[in-house]
């Protein structure tokens, strides 16, 4: 918005800053970060008055899970808030690639909430159908990746390779939907723990606030051999929402925490991580950025796969953090841990720009 008026007023005085993608990244972080301060407590309250039990504990977890109960979630809805607004503020208009990862973003995020709302209302605690809920995140998915490929083409890239690899052609936009809805469920796989998915989410994204400020200028993307995409620049701005409205609902998720984001916030999140990812041509990237995410989601399937193949446990319990806590680590040591792991895996991540 304040990009269009700026616009209106051809950038008069220090309208002008508004031009600059690094001024409006600032302040959609600083945007978010207050708002997400500002809201956290109110909001917090009203959630623990409209869902009484909070979210539902498994029985067969760690036993100092069980004094969790009672804590809210849907904290997702204060991330969703904080970055939608950022964003409405400090975007612009015009990039179709913003309004295409928004969309994934606040779709995801509306599939999450409709899971954690049968979960926390009805008696069963359930959720929504595993099938339902996939087939609806892969048509949300399919439809912003089929919006962004209209930018972006279709090439592949693949770290350590200078220039594309191959061309996916009509099979794009299904591989950049398995990496948006892969991405989105490896982060709620990680959200087991205090903190544990909001800290990795916010490197993540910073690494990929780089990613997006270099993809989009044509200067360094051609001296690095990485793609250019024209107007991914300005993805650094949504980057920098996911920071700020991170670090805000980190403030109430800190253990112990005050509130979950649950599938609310984290398939959002990692629906927003792999849609910046497929617009900045950085699908395999994400891979090694993300590979915390990526060793949960295989511990997962690791384990099912080996238990029903031979009725064995491949680790004491998956995802693989609750396997580190029944081998006697305390929750802040898991979670202190896998964040030092997500910080390394970001720095490999951001090297790759260079090896081409």
């Amino acid at each position: 918005m304040f990009l269009w008026i700026a616009e209106q007023l051809d950038f008069a005085g220090i309208l002008n800053l508004f031009r600059y993608i690094t001024f409006r990244a600032g302040a959609a972080t600083a945007t978010a970060l207050f708002l997400g301060l500002l809201i956290g407590p109110k909001f917090i309250g009203w959630l623990r008055i409209r869902q009484g039990k909070g979210q539902p504990i498994r029985e067969d977890g760690p036993q100092s899970h069980l004094a969790k109960r009672g804590t809210p979630t849907m904290g997702g809805l204060m991330i969703l808030t904080s970055v939608s607004v950022a964003m409405l503020l400090w975007m612009d208009f015009s990039n179709p690639y913003l309004w295409a990862c928004l969309f994934i973003t606040v779709g995801f995020g509306l599939i999450g909430f409709l899971d954690d709302y049968d979960k926390v209302t009805k008696r069963h605690h359930k959720g929504v159908s595993g099938k339902v809920r996939l087939l609806a995140e892969f048509v949300v998915a399919g439809i912003g990746c089929a919006i962004i490929v209209q930018g972006t083409g279709t090439d592949l890239y693949i770290p350590f390779f200078q220039g594309p690899v191959v061309d996916l052609g009509w099979l794009y936009i299904p591989f950049a939907a398995v990496v948006v809805v892969g991405a989105g469920n490896a982060v709620n796989l990680t959200d087991g723990l205090d903190g544990l998915a909001t800290m990795p989410v916010i490197i993540a994204s910073l690494a990929f606030l780089v990613i997006t400020y270099l993809v989009g200028n044509a200067i360094y993307a051609e001296y690095l051999g990485i793609p250019f995409v024209l107007g991914a620049g300005d993805l650094t701005v949504l980057c920098s929402a996911i920071v700020g409205a991170g670090l805000a609902f980190l403030w109430f998720n800190a253990p112990p925490a005050a509130v979950f984001m649950g599938d609310t916030g984290s398939l959002a999140l990692g629906g927003a991580l792999g849609a910046i990812a497929v617009a900045t041509q950085h699908e395999i990237v994400l891979a090694i950025i993300g590979g915390l995410f990526v060793l949960e989601a295989l511990s997962v399937i690791i384990q099912v796969f080996f238990y029903k193949r031979t009725g064995k446990r491949v680790f004491k319990m998956a995802p693989i953090h609750h396997h580190f806590e029944q081998m006697g680590w305390s929750e802040p040591t898991v979670v202190i841990r896998f964040w030092i792991i997500s910080f390394v895996l970001a720095l490999a991540g951001l090297s790759t720009l260079k090896l081409r």
